[in-house]
């Protein structure tokens, strides 16, 4: 199941670093491509506010 990025997220950059497959854009709150999202996890290890989540 693709993550979702919630309203929590402040932009900080973590989990696009870390997405292995590059599906999470940058902008006001990150966004994640549900099309390419491997659900591997990556981004929610690292999200300091908790903001990633199962769609």
């Amino acid at each position: 199941m693709p993550k979702f990025i919630t309203d929590a997220c402040i932009a900080c950059g973590s989990c696009q670093a870390e997405c292995p497959v590059d599906c999470i854009m940058e902008g006001d709150i990150y966004v994640i491509d549900a099309d390419l999202c491997i659900d591997c996890g990556a981004c929610v290890d690292v999200c300091p506010t908790g903001a990633i989540e199962d769609k």
